[in-house]
Formats: structure tokens, C-alpha cells, sequence
């Protein structure tokens, strides 16, 4: 597996000045018990069983002998802890390469832009619905096998971007530093206590910030999101000027106690704590907007064979729950169960949001944000 971290230094430069000109800081099995015989002389029965049991849970072969010994490019904004165990066994099944670019949903998707013409990657993994609906155009069309499986909210409607995960929106929270501040939801963090101590990215550039702009709205807007901007603008106020340069600077400033708390996704804080950082997991009180990320063909991949037996091995059943078990992210399929560190679906505060109503507005709420950050600068 070759890894590569992408920085593209022309939408690092543009971010930058964005931030500037708007007056932010950038800172820093079953077991299968049968007798032979048994086998032999109920084959039929045996066969229903299986498909009964094994069909909901695909292990996908996608032409392996066609591709074995290529190479697969993958550009993906999820962390290489998260990505790396998933590629060594992709490429252990298939006998493929991966080459694998890590970068933010912003500059993953300006790369692909600038690479229209001259594909150099096969797959997209990762970024949040809301960013990569209105590229759809980038991808392929392309139906994973695994589509019948997915929760009916995650299927893919576009044609060419397939659900993989979904996630919750939270607060991270260092309790070294906390002191007997409370922080149960959004509405804690108007505390004048917290002004300068939260810790947020750009919502025009990273995914995982627009998204926590969006449950903002509909939260605190009490499902309504345009009711929601009076509480935006007072947290604005609150956070005081300060915009880090991505969403790990959010996370990992929080666990290293720069700031109080931290707006960002289920799996940064779990691994935080995995590696015994002081800091715990808030769960929205006021309500959360589930997000989903996508795994998606490049258009006009080189290797399209492998790209479809990526899509597929990655929505596939074995690690699909391999993701639930062990790298802390809900997944879309809907036969698979939350584990391991992640709360049951039933136990949070879940808000219905139209995802077209959102797409409609991204741009105008991006840009109303930025109003009233200049606003209060």
C-alpha cells in the first residue's frame, strides 16, 4: 500500500486567504453444525439456510483474476487509521495495489476538478453528502450489488455515489479543563465562560463543519433552519474570531487542552480516548442531523474493474460490521448494528432534514455565515 498526503497548495493558499479576508485567526458463525450426512441428504434445505444467512452478507467477487496485479488510486478524506486496515484487506483479497492520496473533502474534490481531463484517481472515499451531491458529475454511474442492503435513507439516489457510512454529529469535550463548565448541547456553548475556547473549522472548505452549520440551524431552529440563525450568530460571537485550518485541528486541539470543546464527528473523540486522552463525548442534546460519507467511481477511472470490486468490498457485510466493531463508525447497511464505543440509534435525539432543502441552500448558508463572522470580527 502506497500512501500519499495530498496538500494542494493552491486551495490551501485560496482557504487561507478566505480566512483572512473575513477576518479570522488561522491557527494552529455462525458456526455451521452439521454432520457430513446431514449435508449430503438435506443439500437443499442446507442451500436455503445459507443463502437465507450468507446472501444477506455478500462477500463480493468481483472478478478478482482480472485484476489482480493492478493498481487501484484512491483519494480519501478518511484519517489513515481509519482507512488503513480496509485497503490491507482489500488488497489482500485481491491481489490489487492501492495507492492511497489523504486529503480533506475540500481539497479532494478541488483536485478532482482540476483533474477532469486527466483522471488520475479511480475511486473517491469519503466527504459528506452535502459536498459530494453537487459534484455528482465528477463520478460514474455505478449500483454496488450491495445497494439492496443499505438502510432505506442511504441508497443511492444519484446513481453514482454509494453510501458507506453515516455519522453523528457531537461535541468533544477536554475534561481536564472543563472545570465545572456545563456542556450537554449547543445552547451551553453561548457560555461567556467558553468565548475564545471553542474550537471550529470552515464550513466553505471542510464537510464536518458545514454539517454541525446544518444541525445548528435545524437544532436550534427547533427543526426550522432559517429559525435557527439568531443562535448562530450568538455562537459566533462566542467563538471569538478563532477558525482552525481543518477538521483534525478541531479535534486534536481539544485533546491537547488549547481548547475547551470541539465541534466534530463520532470517531475523532472515540479514537482520542482509545488512546487515553482526557476528553469525553457529547452527544447533541437539542437534536442531530445524521450526515453520510460516500465511496464513489472517478470519472473516467483507469481501473474501473477495481473500482467497482473496491465499492462493493467496502459496503460488503464482513466490513461493513468490521467497521461497526472496530473503528467506531455507524455504518449504511442495514443489517449491521451499531457496536462497540457508538450509542444505539435509539438512544439519541435524531431531526429529519431534507437533504435537497439543504443542497438547495449550502451556498447561501455558507455565505450567510461568513455575513455575520465579518459581522463580529
Amino acid at each position: 500500500m502506497r500512501q500519499v498526503y495530498y496538500y494542494n497548495e493552491a486551495a490551501a493558499c485560496v482557504a487561507k486567504l478566505h480566512i483572512c479576508l473575513k477576518g479570522g485567526k488561522s491557527m494552529s458463525g455462525s458456526k455451521i453444525i452439521m454432520i457430513l450426512l446431514a449435508v449430503l441428504i438435506f443439500t437443499g434445505l442446507f442451500m436455503l439456510v445459507a443463502c437465507r444467512s450468507g446472501c444477506e452478507a455478500p462477500y463480493i467477487n468481483n472478478d478478482e483474476s482480472g485484476i489482480a496485479g493492478t493498481t487501484l488510486v484512491v483519494y480519501t478524506t478518511f484519517s489513515s487509521n481509519f482507512a488503513e486496515p480496509i485497503i490491507e484487506m482489500f488488497e489482500e483479497r485481491y491481489g490489487v495495489t492501492v495507492e492511497s492520496h489523504f486529503a480533506g473533502t475540500g481539497a479532494t474534490l478541488a483536485r478532482l476538478r482540476d483533474e477532469v481531463y486527466d483522471p488520475q484517481a479511480d475511486i473517491m472515499w469519503g466527504g459528506g453528502l452535502f459536498s459530494l451531491i453537487p459534484e455528482v458529475g465528477l463520478f460514474e454511474e455505478f449500483i454496488s450489488v450491495n445497494e439492496p442492503y443499505m438502510m432505506e435513507n442511504q441508497r443511492n439516489a444519484e446513481g453514482s455515489i454509494t453510501r458507506f457510512t453515516t455519522s453523528a454529529r457531537l461535541l468533544m469535550v477536554n475534561t481536564d479543563i472543563v472545570g465545572d463548565i456545563v456542556i450537554r448541547g449547543y445552547a451551553c456553548l453561548l457560555n461567556p465562560a467558553l468565548r475564545g475556547r471553542i474550537a471550529i473549522a470552515d464550513p466553505a472548505a471542510h464537510a464536518s463543519s458545514f454539517n454541525h452549520l446544518v444541525n445548528q440551524l435545524y437544532a436550534m431552529g427547533g427543526g426550522d433552519p432559517h429559525a435557527g440563525w439568531d443562535y448562530v450568530e450568538q455562537f459566533i460571537i462566542n467563538v471569538d474570531g478563532i477558525i482552525l485550518p481543518d477538521s483534525a485541528a478541531v479535534h486534536h486541539s481539544v485533546a491537547s487542552g488549547e481548547f475547551i470543546v470541539g465541534l466534530t464527528y463520532e470517531e475523532a473523540p472515540l479514537r482520542h480516548i482509545e488512546a487515553g486522552a482526557n476528553v469525553e463525548v457529547v452527544y447533541i442534546e437539542e437534536g442531530i442531523v445524521a450526515t453520510s460519507t460516500g465511496v464513489s467511481i472517478v470519472a473516467g477511472a483507469a481501473n474501473r474493474a477495481a473500482a467497482e470490486a473496491f465499492v462493493n468490498f467496502a459496503t460488503s457485510y464482513d466490513v461493513q460490521v468490521f467497521i461497526a466493531s472496530n473503528l467506531f463508525r455507524r455504518v449504511a447497511r442495514a443489517d449491521v448494528p451499531s457496536a462497540g464505543a457508538l450509542v444505539a440509534n435509539a438512544d439519541l435525539n435524531w431531526i429529519a432534514a431534507d437533504t435537497s432543502y439543504i443542497l438547495y441552500h449550502r451556498y447561501e448558508w455558507i455565505e450567510q455565515f461568513w455575513d455575520l463572522w465579518m459581522a463580529h470580527r
